[in-house]
């Protein structure tokens, strides 16, 4: 069965019950392990591939398997951090596989980074704490590259460059407006304007002129 997020499901819930549209859809843990919280076992899978950015069933699946096993806490899954995390990814709205992936890494990057924070607020010796604290700025480096990756695959890997304070030399040109360089492009708002200045003029040539002149009165 394919479960592909669906735009128009998701606006006929939202139309119907906006309250069930808005929230993230929960898990449940039994002893036979976890399943989707729903009245309608379909309609929650189809809510979960929404809310996961998964393209089918399987990829639904298989992400949430893998944040219920980063969410364990003392041995087993945790229901508040599940739900946490599940929250997270679906308010980053993941739009492919690709950012279904890397945001369930982001998720559960900042999951294990607060836990190691825990430990290091808990450590009873030098050697607890270095080990969280090397552990914790390990997390916290990678989580803001986390946030950059996401950034980029979303503008396709074209970061756009803002130039604000330019200073053009004699002889140079100047591009008058707001400017925006992706890649190979410059794109400007208005036209370009030439700043080229006439060099000045030196006394030499000053003087040349005044002897032509002056030889030219002397003939006449």
């Amino acid at each position: 069965m394919t479960t592909a997020p669906d735009p128009a499901m998701t606006t006929a819930i939202a139309a119907s019950d906006p309250a069930q549209a808005a929230a993230a859809p929960r898990v449940k843990f039994s002893s036979h392990g976890f399943c989707i919280d729903h009245p309608d076992p379909l309609l929650g899978e189809q809510l979960m591939a929404n809310a996961l950015g998964a393209v089918d069933r399987d990829a639904m699946e298989g992400i949430l398997r893998q944040l219920v096993k980063a969410s364990v806490s003392g041995g087993s899954p945790d229901q508040v951090n599940l739900s946490f995390m599940l929250s997270m990814v679906k308010s980053l709205r993941p739009r492919d596989s690709v950012e279904a992936m890397l945001v369930a890494q982001m998720v559960s990057v900042h999951v294990m980074a607060m836990r190691c924070a825990h430990h290091l607020a808990h450590a009873k010796d030098l050697a607890q704490h270095d080990s969280a604290a090397r552990a914790l700025g390990r997390l916290t480096r990678t989580f803001p590259a986390q946030i950059e990756a996401l950034n980029r695959y979303r503008s396709h890997g074209e970061p756009a460059i803002t130039v604000q304070n330019v200073k053009v030399e004699d002889g140079g040109n100047a591009i008058v407006g707001n400017v925006t360089q992706h890649a190979n492009v410059i794109v400007s708002d208005k036209t370009p304007a030439s700043t080229t200045r006439k060099a000045p003029k030196t006394a030499g040539s000053r003087r040349g002129r005044a002897s032509a002149h002056a030889e030219r009165d002397a003939q006449a």
